[in-house]
């Protein structure tokens, strides 16, 4: 609470001081103290007067309307009057002898009672001047009374009396009480249905305890009210409310008690206010607050809540305590007195004067201050100190107004400073004043007077100085102004609101509104006008192009309206009442025109009057003098998102898409990033025509139609255009017709409706826009009448869409497609039918056909599918109309088997077999042409070839049937099991022994274990053990079948073993494999069995490195025996079998398969006379001759040969040498042995040195049939055309083998030869490529 002045003058200390407030105005306070003296103070502190009196006060009274002050003093029997109009004192001589003792003025008229100390009472009428003196009214002093409201006075003495009389003075009650009465007061209690009644009881505080209720009407039953003990004496008490007494005592409690008759001394709140002791207690009904005073502060608390404190003044420098409280009327002024004698007076409530210009507020701070502030743009506050307590306050960009009645007070804004620049009288009270840079306008008594602030030395012309409105010629009153930066707008209560153009110094705008406008609000540039008008009703008026709009939900208690300053948010405003802050936006671009929308609201704390919006946060000025905000909910997206829901963010969403935020709507769709949110955002957009942001939108949502659409409109300059294409986008069609209609291109509305197949609505537009798209329209029209069954309207719509023109001679052909097909449906069938044959298109005979056969007109139906080529669905008519010569003649077109099917058995019914074969074959019926072709054609041949081509099981029945009676058991059996009856071929095969041709059929069918098993059983029985063992194996009988084929006898192929071997590796069970490899060495006969047979089961096993070595060992038996092919072979396929399953090759097989591979090799070099690639394969050969021991004279000697041939002669030397042993001497050939012993005898060792090429692993030269390098000792991979080591330039392998050969060597091999040395399979040349990296065969794959 600010503190606006205290009075501590010496001569009021060291006595209680009484004081006394103005009534009803509050501007003005009487104090005394004990200096025989009655000071009066204006509400600011300063000094009104001083009145002399003849002893000390005793009490001082203001009449109801607060211009007369009455004044008492002891011992004087005169009554001083001081009128605060005049300032004048006046002493009115009672005629009383004695002391005048109590003084009260009436509430509602100029009546003053004064008692005397001897019980005499005076009753002075102060407008007539009568004085009514009654003596006697008590008879002893009176001390306390009271008026009511209907002019009765109640008095109480130390007689313990309490008199009631009239204000004649005429006793009407009289009570006597317990105790001395002191604080009296006329109430009206509650009663029981609560309605307020007339002023019929008295309350009194009966010798300091008792709280006595007497009702006059009712005086034998009055209330007396004790309170407890600890509470001490009481104080005061103050009625306030519905009923309700708030009572303060000495030791610090104050009580509220109800005075209903059923609550009546029950206690509603009890509080200790004050710790040593309270002294006083007051209650503003205005301000709805209640004060108590004790110890040193005082206390205020909010009467519609009194547990809150609501405001606390403490007075450290009182340290005897505080005595008296009261408030002014108005509830703005609270004095307190202390004991030491001093007064202070506070400000508790201040008038709510503000102003606000851009972002510049100012508002009272104090009676007597104003402050500037622009909290938006952080400017230091400024006060101004103003010389009236003003009743109006404007302020301007540069400029602070204050005044009151007809003055203004004009103040000049510096940085820092204030500067007084002038005072002006106006012609009238002054209600309101608007000011901006330049310009001053004041409305007072219906008129505008609109002048400069600041005219000095600007050269200002003197007509544009001042000006006063309206017109002498108009007679209207202006009822409410506003100044914007170039317009003085005003409104009259003729309706009219006129915009004057300050520069032009003319009018420039007038909108005619049916009633009076009663307040007007323009935005921060003046473009757009809210207003009030009689009704109550709000509009939004836009000057620019005379548009109105009404704000909706608009309520009746409104008291103003706020735009919003921040400079992005144009279109926002709010209306403002008591309670509430309703936030609406005005769109003046959607597609649906100009509107405004009702956001929501805010609810507004009590007594705040709202100054500024700026980007949604409300500055209020409050009672107390000071500023405050309040965000509005509507703007709950500038707050923090965090911790939001979906929910409450959609909520958020909503409310940013109503103020056109898309900003912030776009990064809350991101937090949300749900399609929802996104198309509402974009729907939003389109809405406000907002197309550049709708685009992004839909680019982020991937909707691609809607971006092209977008990207196609967004240049149109012709706002109804645009607005028409997005009200179509957003499904509003009929205000997209209204919108194309009253633009530039009314035909789109037109193009819309036949998109929409609205043709009705399209039919009226094109009467008035297009009558040439009548027809067109016309015909789409009847097409979709026919799909909905509407014939009639469909058949008159077609007539209408013919042209006649032959530019649309595909448009008139379709229409006359329609007539035929209606003209059916409406049974025309002649005009239907005809129409059909002469129009020129298949499909339409199609399907007027189809629609007369669906109305069973078989005849017709078939002609037109005949006349339109349709021949199956002729032939089905003619069918149904059994018409067969005609199907007959339709038949080599007709293509569906089904009416093959029904021709063919009509023919079979009439006994013309072959026409019913050659249909039935047409329809695939397979077993009615079998059929045919057994029983009545006898042509078996033609049904065994029909049953063998097309597998059919019932025609094979059929055939077998036939065979069986013939007695050809054998294709009787054939063709039972290839109809899947295994058991009838089973039977017949056992009945017949024809089991071996049965089991021949069945194993190359796929059938089932069963039938197997049936077979083996059947051969086991006929000791026929290798069929038996054969089905026992197909049947997954594992161990029987080995024990057949081992019993089955020994055949040249040996196919018994072979088949064994084969049992033994699908069966991968240890004890048969055991069993025939004791078999196979002979264990269980004495008999050992070929070796081959042992490696075929150690490949069948998959036992790789054991058939390896049994290979080894057969290869080496086959060498023995001198069979080097066989040899080669059992020995390249163990190779091959092994790389293939990625196993390392054994060096003794490598070494071997290449000493084999040589002398392979030097028969085909031989045969081309190649004599040195012979030798050197010889030598190579001959070095490991112990490997061919059955030919060991025969090789050295054509080794001895081939090298003399090829120029050896040191290796041929050598070799000749080695015959002349004794134990092959004699063992050499006669024809060469002379020419052998010769080269003994004579030798020659000159020799043609080996070429060398380089190793493929490290690049070392060696010999070129050297198989070992030196270099980094790896076994070298072979030429398999040459037996030469591998070179890298120079690499290929076999297609079939994957063995390397020399690229060029086997290139020219292979002109003479056609199949590989290695695996004798074919080779084309062509196939043959050239390795670049052979790194992947110089792996090692021997161990």
């Amino acid at each position: 609470m600010k503190r606006v002045f205290s009075l501590l003058e010496k001569p009021l200390l060291g006595s209680p001081v009484q004081f006394s407030w103005q009534k009803t105005l509050g501007n003005f306070i009487a104090v005394t103290g004990a200096d025989h003296t009655v000071k009066i103070f204006d509400r600011h502190g300063q000094k009104k007067n001083e009145i002399s009196l003849s002893g000390s006060c005793i009490a001082m009274d203001w009449d109801q309307d607060g211009d007369t002050l009455a004044i008492i003093a002891d011992k004087s029997s005169s009554i001083y009057l001081w009128d605060a109009n005049t300032n004048k004192i006046i002493l009115m001589d009672t005629g009383m002898r004695e002391s005048m003792s109590f003084l009260r003025w009436s509430k509602t008229e100029a009546l003053l009672a004064a008692g005397t100390a001897k019980g005499n009472l005076l009753i002075y009428n102060r407008q007539t001047s009568r004085k009514i003196p009654i003596l006697g009214k008590h008879t002893k002093r009176i001390t306390c009374g009271c008026w009511s409201s209907g002019k009765l006075l109640a008095l109480g003495g130390e007689d313990r009396l309490l008199t009631i009389s009239n204000h004649e003075g005429d006793t009407i009650r009289v009570a006597t009480v317990k105790g001395e009465p002191s604080d009296m007061q006329f109430i009206v209690m509650k009663t029981d249905d609560r309605t307020s009644g007339s002023e019929s009881t008295v309350s009194v505080v009966i010798g300091k305890k008792i709280l006595y209720l007497f009702n006059f009407k009712d005086p034998d039953n009055p209330i007396e009210l004790q309170f407890q003990q600890h509470y001490g004496n009481i104080v005061s008490y103050k009625w306030y409310g519905d009923g309700y007494i708030m009572i303060g005592f000495s030791l610090g409690f104050f009580v509220v008690i109800s005075t209903h008759i059923r609550e009546i001394g029950h206690e509603i709140l009890q509080a200790c206010n004050h710790k040593d002791n309270l002294t006083s207690i007051a209650i503003s009904q205005s301000l709805n607050k209640a004060a108590s005073c004790g110890d040193n502060c005082v206390k205020i608390h909010d009467l519609s809540d009194l547990n809150e404190m609501y405001a606390i003044i403490n007075l450290e420098d009182e340290n005897k305590g505080l005595d008296q409280l009261s408030w002014t009327d108005d509830g703005q002024l609270l004095a307190v007195s202390t004991k030491r004698g001093s007064l202070h007076v506070f400000l508790t409530k201040l008038p709510i004067l503000g102003d606000s210009c851009s972002t510049r507020i100012a508002y009272l701070t104090s009676l007597l201050e104003v402050t500037v502030a622009n909290h938006i743009e952080r400017e230091i506050p400024i006060t101004v100190s103003v010389e009236v307590e003003p009743s109006f306050v404007a302020v301007g960009h540069y400029h602070l107004a204050v005044g009151m009645n007809n003055r203004a007070w004009f103040y000049a804004l510096g940085e820092n400073s204030v500067k007084k620049l002038k005072d002006m009288e106006y012609l009238g009270t002054v209600t309101s004043m608007c000011l901006n840079s330049d310009y001053a306008a004041a409305l007072f008594e219906g008129k505008v007077q609109l002048h400069m602030i600041e005219s000095e030395g600007l050269g200002t012309q003197e007509e544009r100085e001042t000006r006063l409105f309206p017109d002498n010629d108009d007679n209207s009153k202006i009822l409410c102004h506003a100044l914007s930066s170039d317009f003085l707008i005003y409104g009259t209560d003729a309706g009219v609101i006129q915009y004057f153009y300050i520069e032009d110094w003319q009018y420039v705008n007038d909108y005619r509104h049916p009633v009076s406008v009663r307040k007007i609000f323009p935005d921060p540039n003046g473009s757009r006008l809210a207003f009030i008008d009689d009704k109550s009703d709000g509009f939004v008026y836009c000057p620019v192009n005379d548009g109105i709009c009404e704000i909706p939900n608009f309520q009746p208690t409104i008291k103003g309206i706020l735009w919003e300053n921040w400079p992005m948010d144009k279109g926002v405003f709010v209306a403002y009442d008591d309670d509430k802050i309703y936030t609406y936006v005005f769109h003046k671009d959607t597609i649906q025109g100009s509107k405004v929308i009702l956001a929501g609201g805010t609810k507004v704390p009590y007594s705040y009057k709202p100054l500024l919006l700026y980007n949604g946060v409300l500055t209020c000025q409050t009672q107390s003098g000071k500023t405050n905000t309040v965000a509005l909910s509507t703007h709950g997206f500038l707050g923090t998102l965090k911790g939001l829901g979906p929910n409450d963010m959609k909520q958020v969403l909503t409310q940013t898409l109503m103020l056109k935020r898309f900003s912030e709507a776009w990064e809350l769709c991101k937090l949300l990033n749900t399609q929802s949110s996104w198309t509402e955002l974009a729907r939003a957009c389109l809405h406000h025509m907002e197309l550049e942001f709708a685009i992004r939108v839909y680019r982020t949502i991937r909707n691609v139609g809607m971006v092209m659409s977008l990207e196609q409109i967004k240049g149109i300059e012709d706002h109804n255009l645009l607005a028409g294409h997005l009200a179509m986008f957003t499904n509003d069609f009929n205000l997209a017709q209204d919108l194309y209609l009253a633009s530039s291109c009314p035909s789109a509305a037109l193009e819309m409706r036949r998109d929409l197949q609205h043709w009705d609505s399209a039919l009226q537009l094109a009467k008035r826009l297009a009558p040439d798209e009548i027809p067109f329209i016309s015909k789409e029209y009847a097409v979709q009448l026919e799909f909905t069954g509407d014939y009639v309207n469909a058949l008159a719509h077609y007539e209408k869409g013919m042209t006649g023109n032959n530019k649309f001679q595909e448009h008139d052909e379709a229409c006359l497609a329609g007539v035929a097909q209606m003209s059916i449906r409406m049974g025309d069938i002649r005009r239907g039918v005809n129409q059909a044959i002469k129009h020129p298109s298949r499909i339409l005979k199609r399907d007027c056909g189809a629609i007369l056969e669906s109305m069973k007109q078989f005849s017709e139906a078939a002609q037109l599918y005949e006349k339109g080529q349709y021949y199956d669905k002729a032939a089905s008519v003619y069918i149904r109309c059994k018409n067969w010569a005609k199907v007959g003649e339709l038949l080599p077109h007709v293509s569906s088997p089904k009416i093959h099917l029904q021709y063919a058995k009509a023919k079979e019914a009439d006994g013309r077999y072959k026409e019913a074969v050659l249909a039935y074959e047409n329809a695939k019926q397979w077993d009615n042409v079998i059929r045919l072709y057994l029983d009545h054609l006898n042509n078996p041949e033609k049904a065994v070839s029909i049953v063998r081509e097309t597998q059919s099981l019932d025609g094979a029945k059929m055939v077998a049937r036939f065979f069986l009676q013939l007695g050809d058991y054998g294709s009787a059996i054939q063709f039972l099991v290839m109809s899947k009856c295994n058991n009838e071929a089973f039977s017949l095969a056992q009945q017949h022994s024809k089991m071996e041709i049965y089991a021949d059929i069945v194993s190359s069918e796929n059938t089932t274990n069963e039938d197997y098993q049936s077979i083996a059983l059947y051969f086991e029985g006929e000791k026929k053990h290798f069929q038996a063992g054969k089905f026992f194996l197909l049947c997954g009988q594992y161990a029987r079948a080995l024990k057949h084929f081992l019993k089955s006898p020994n055949t040249d192929d040996n196919m018994a073993i072979e088949m064994a071997i084969e049992t033994v590796g699908q069966a991968k069970d240890e004890a048969l494999t055991n069993q025939l490899i004791d078999y196979l060495m002979g264990e269980s006969d004495g008999i050992p069995k070929d070796a081959k047979y042992l490696f075929r089961l150690y490949m069948a096993l998959k036992q790789y490195r054991e058939a390896a070595r049994t290979a080894i060992i057969i290869a080496r038996e086959e060498q023995c025996a001198g069979n080097y092919r066989n040899a080669h072979d059992v020995l390249f396929s163990m190779y091959s079998e092994l790389k293939s399953q990625k196993i390392k090759i054994p060096s003794e097989m490598a070494t071997n398969l290449m000493i084999l591979h040589s002398y392979i090799l030097v028969k085909i070099h031989v045969k081309y006379e190649d004599h040195l690639k012979g030798a050197r394969m010889l030598i190579r050969v001959a070095n490991n001759i112990s490997k061919f021991p059955s030919h060991i004279v025969p090789i050295l000697t054509s080794t001895v040969i081939e090298c003399h041939r090829a120029g050896l002669k040191k290796s041929a030397f050598g070799f000749a040498a080695m015959l002349m042993r004794p134990e092959y001497r004699n063992k050499i050939d006669l024809r060469y042995k002379k020419k052998i012993e010769a080269m003994v005898r004579r030798p020659d060792t000159s020799e043609i040195e080996e070429p060398t090429t380089p190793c493929p692993y490290c690049e070392f030269l060696l010999p070129e049939c050297e198989l070992l390098c030196p270099g980094c000792k790896n076994n070298l991979p072979y030429c398999i055309a040459t037996g030469r080591h591998m070179v890298r330039g120079d690499w290929t392998v076999c297609p079939h083998c994957d063995f390397p050969a020399l690229f060029s060597e086997f290139r020219n091999l292979l002109q003479s030869e056609s199949s590989c040395p290695m695996c004798l399979e074919k080779i084309n040349i062509v196939s043959l490529t050239k390795i670049v990296d052979c790194t992947p065969y110089l792996k090692l794959e021997v161990e």
